[in-house]
């Protein structure tokens, strides 16, 4: 998000970037393209959120915690809703979910991606009409498949030919035509990590275009003539940045449905370009708005579908990332403060990569600041790592912290919405931390901490 654009976003919800917002010069500041929109520093110089101070919130949640502004997640839902006006937006649960994200999501008018069974059981559970559903996953099992059928699920991303064959059975078995998109990898190399770009020929989502898989799935599914065929999906990777990459994507997707055209004359009502809108982790990333990119997209698909002479198709896209990443922030405490020979000072948390394991797995970057107080100390180059026993339990890799950072600070990472909760573990035996949302003064858990009985009951021994 752009600076001009985070301080929008301040302004909305009641908050105007106050000055030391915009001096960034010292280890107090708190950027607003990296943090939630109601976080400030407090009086006593203390991080707020969501008109809670963080020192207050440790001491009723404890740490770590992922601490949820509420007020900032709706407002970015909002936001891709009201760019993407005319368009379906379908918040991709995967980043975050549990059952009061589904209603917020449903709340503010956007659509839900799912891509397991539990996934789909957590929406259903928390209200979520099927039919602003819409199921993914590279090998959807029988029974997934048929939850979705009976659940009214409103799409299927058809994802392999094994699949097709067991949603056409499964549909002719209840005598239903559900609608479904074909996944079609597109070839094209997104600028992201090797593990988080999916559009390259060489990894395991969707069908070939260049191949030849793309077409021959559309000819079976239509030949079949057992599962409605609304259209063309394609999700080149995450954390993307430039939108070129997406005019690739589109016009490539759009010429296999202009061939569809062409040999069955069938016009596809839908295309689905995905998600994976970057968001800011650091002062280098500078993320396109919601506007920006919907402007973008729109003219892309105009322009393209032009090209190939085809009607502009109705337009899906899959924010998760964008969404939850920003709204989230991570709240440990500092249990050791070691310097090593002179060459980098590790600051030691309660918590590491059993609730971030991104950055061991991505080697994604952070920032992080000493939340529970502001300092006066100059700056330290500092390295934030975790409790567990591995080397590469890192949290932050390289951040300016205050020179007398000491145990028993709290320490603020934002930008923890997305994937870090949902692909927490228990290693060591850590508990994970619960989710606590905070707004307007007021916080709730909506996921709460785990406890060592927790790791017992699953022990059969």
């Amino acid at each position: 998000m752009h600076s001009h654009e985070a301080g929008a976003l301040h302004a909305e919800l009641g908050h105007p970037a106050p000055a030391w917002l915009r001096t960034p010069d010292d280890v107090n500041a708190l950027l607003p393209q990296l943090w939630p929109a109601t976080v400030r520093r407090g009086p006593d110089g203390a991080v707020m959120v969501g008109g809670r101070s963080v020192n207050d919130l440790a001491a009723e949640y404890g740490t770590p915690a992922y601490l949820f502004d509420e007020a900032d997640f709706r407002a970015r839902c909002r936001a891709f809703r009201d760019a993407f006006a005319g368009a379906d937006v379908y918040y991709a649960g995967k980043a975050f979910l549990c059952r009061a994200v589904v209603r917020m999501v449903a709340e503010e008018g956007l659509g839900l991606d799912v891509c397991t069974a539990g996934e789909l059981a957590t929406a259903l559970a928390a209200g979520m009409p099927p039919e602003r559903l819409g199921l993914h996953g590279n090998n959807k099992s029988a029974e997934e498949l048929a939850r979705a059928l009976d659940a009214g699920v409103g799409r299927i991303v058809l994802d392999s030919f094994d699949e097709i064959g067991r949603l056409t059975a499964l549909a002719r078995e209840r005598r239903v035509r559900p609608p479904v998109m074909v996944r079609v990898t597109v070839g094209v190399e997104a600028h992201t990590h090797e593990y988080i770009a999916t559009a390259h020929e060489d990894q395991k989502f969707g069908f070939s275009l260049a191949g030849g898989a793309a077409r021959a799935a559309v000819d079976r599914v239509l030949g079949e003539g057992v599962l409605e065929l609304r259209g063309l999906h394609s999700h080149i990777g995450s954390q993307i940045f430039d939108t070129s990459a997406f005019e690739l994507s589109a016009r490539r997707v759009l010429g296999l449905a202009a061939q569809v055209r062409d040999a069955y004359g069938v016009h596809l009502p839908e295309l689905d370009l995905g998600g994976g809108f970057g968001m800011a982790y650091t002062t280098q990333d500078d993320p396109a708005s919601p506007g920006d990119l919907a402007k973008s997209l729109f003219h892309i698909v105009q322009t393209e579908c032009s090209i190939v002479d085809l009607p502009v198709p109705q337009l899906s896209v899959e924010p998760g990332r964008a969404v939850v990443g920003p709204a989230v922030l991570t709240l440990y405490e500092v249990g050791t403060v070691k310097d090593v020979d002179g060459i980098r000072t590790y600051v030691s948390v309660d918590g590491g990569m059993s609730d971030n394991i991104r950055t061991a797995l991505y080697a994604a970057s952070y920032s992080a600041t000493c939340a529970s107080r502001a300092s006066t100390a100059p700056p330290i180059l500092a390295r934030v790592v975790g409790k567990h026993c591995e080397a590469g339990d890192i949290v932050v890799r390289d951040e300016f912290l205050p020179a007398d950072i000491r145990p028993g600070d709290l320490l603020a990472v934002p930008g923890t919405g997305a994937y870090c909760r949902s692909m927490a573990s228990n290693y060591n035996h850590v508990p994970r931390p619960p989710v606590v949302a905070v707004r307007d003064g007021q916080a709730r858990v909506l996921v709460r901490r785990e406890t060592e009985a927790d790791l017992m009951a699953l022990d059969a021994g």
